[in-house]
């Protein structure tokens, strides 16, 4: 078991050769060992500009910032879904909607508002959704192929839009509007700082959560599952089993970032469900880095930022604008702008303890 163990950690870090030898991780060369990691100094930098970040901003600004740090939170439940098991969701928006129009409903209908029943609620929906989802396309006789699932998961975010857009209950075109605030006891959560710091908080412990789970022993299988697919089966890991879990965990989190989106904004729309959204959180972790959940949240941060500059001092052209520059970056940077200052070992990470015994390769 403990060479199964070794030869996935081969695997996942694009290294078969060690896999299929006799030697384990302990070749890993001193400097390698010794090297000083970047990825916590990145996510401790954004964390500090986020905590003081509303501490200089207008009220507008923070407003914008506070649905910036909630399609952070849907970006990360993609980066999870095809960064690390390589599963092409397009159609994430299909949770992440789907759990908006279902917290609106609790509070239209029932007046259900308080935060500690509509946020889990939220998330209850997304993993339903996934769930259901996930195992009519994943579980099947035969693994799926990515096109399979990306086609499907793209349909269901269609068929989901074009079925809210004609659901008189759902409001139609133009979706359900006036949802009273979040509360907390008899207090209000509002659009401002409190919100701001409410998502703050709730995409800090989600990514932690994440950054945990992809650092653990699911995790490594995870990330050989990204790697080859063939070699983890061949190690007695039943592959699809484990993408229709981390499907499900991605759809819970973007039904998180749904229900406080619904909240935040007011109102839900058919848009939130359909195709556009789901393509938009795509380019989110592309322009910032697959496979490293940070970049996911910087990815979104830059673009959201980067739209509503160009929106405000560019309006006739700044679709274009912004079009180009995300072509740019991903022809000549793949891996995405983390890729800059993040080196391809640490992206895949390392995973259990230092070898012991075994100081050096075999000759």
């Amino acid at each position: 078991m403990g060479v199964a163990k070794e030869a996935v950690r081969a695997t996942a870090s694009g290294r078969p050769d060690i896999a299929m030898s006799d030697c384990g991780p302990a070749e890993t060369l001193p400097a390698q060992q010794t090297r000083r990691k970047v990825l916590p100094i990145v996510e401790g930098l954004t964390l500090a500009v986020a905590l003081f970040l509303p501490l200089v901003l207008q009220d507008y600004l923070t407003v914008f910032a506070t649905r910036v740090i909630i399609l952070s939170l849907f970006a990360l439940s993609f980066d999870l879904v095809w960064g690390y098991a390589g599963i092409m969701s397009f159609g994430q928006a299909l949770f992440f909607g789907s759990a908006g129009y279902g917290v609106a409903l609790l509070a239209r209908d029932l007046e259900i508002t308080a935060i500690f029943l509509v946020l889990p609620a939220a998330a209850l929906i997304g993993l339903i959704f996934s769930l259901l989802l996930g195992g009519f396309l994943l579980l099947g006789r035969y693994p799926s192929s990515v096109i399979f699932v990306a086609l499907g998961t793209l349909t269901g975010s269609y068929a989901a839009d074009r079925l809210a857009r004609g659901w008189y209950y759902l409001g139609g075109q133009n979706g359900i509007p006036s949802i009273s605030p979040m509360t907390l006891g008899s207090a209000e959560i509002t659009e401002g700082p409190v919100y701001y710091y409410l998502a703050l908080g709730i995409l800090v412990v989600v990514y932690l959560l994440c950054r945990f789970l992809v650092r653990s022993q699911f995790g490594l299988a995870l990330a050989g599952l990204r790697e080859n697919e063939q070699r983890i089966a061949f190690f007695g890991y039943k592959a699809q089993h484990l993408k229709a879990i981390v499907f499900a965990v991605g759809g819970a989190i973007a039904g998180l970032a749904g229900g406080l989106y619904a909240f935040h904004e007011g109102f839900v729309w058919p848009n939130m469900l359909g195709v556009v959204i789901s393509t938009q959180v795509v380019l989110y972790v592309l322009f910032g880095g697959s496979g490293t959940l940070i970049g996911a949240v910087i990815g979104a941060i830059i673009i959201e930022g980067v739209s509503f500059y160009l929106s405000d001092n560019y309006r006739d052209v700044w679709p274009i604008i912004l079009g180009v520059l995300l072509l740019l970056v991903i022809l000549f940077r793949p891996l995405g702008l983390i890729s800059f200052v993040l080196g391809e070992r640490e992206r895949v990470g390392s995973f259990g303890g230092k070898p012991k015994g075994r100081r050096h390769a075999a000759p």
